[in-house]
């Protein structure tokens, strides 16, 4: 029997989204594609979550209510007894303006709503490719 590696398990991924059904969709789409997901509707919920079982990879909206997704992104960035995910913002608000403050608070990524599924999907594998090597 051949050993499982690291670098062929799924990548785990969070979605964050204060709207339940763009959450449950894209956890939907990259579940048929593998990936084990979970859900938070707000950047409290994705805290405990993240400290329970860190995620690879949070896919998260930036104009949450509360907590938005700037600050969830800067908490994650300092706690460092998580390991830290890859965070790609998936955001109807994409301005260069926003483009620069989730940058400025330490998200990897920037991608417009409605994000294509495929992108997605693309993202993850290159980041599982990279994190393989």
């Amino acid at each position: 029997m051949t050993p499982i590696l690291e670098s062929d398990r799924p990548l785990s991924v969070l979605i964050v989204d204060d709207v339940p059904d763009q959450a449950d969709s894209l956890a939907a789409v990259l579940n048929i594609h593998g990936y084990g997901t979970r859900s938070a509707h707000n950047g409290e919920d994705a805290l405990e979550a993240v400290a329970a079982s860190p995620p690879d990879v949070v896919f998260l909206d930036i104009g949450m209510p509360g907590m938005d997704g700037c600050e969830l992104a800067r908490r994650l960035r300092e706690a460092s007894a998580w390991k830290r995910p890859l965070m790609v913002a998936v955001s109807g608000q994409s301005e260069e303006a926003d483009r620069t403050r989730t940058a400025e608070a330490g998200i990897d990524l920037h991608l417009a709503k409605p994000a294509n599924p495929a992108v997605l999907v693309g993202v993850l594998e290159r980041f599982r490719r990279v994190i393989s090597c």
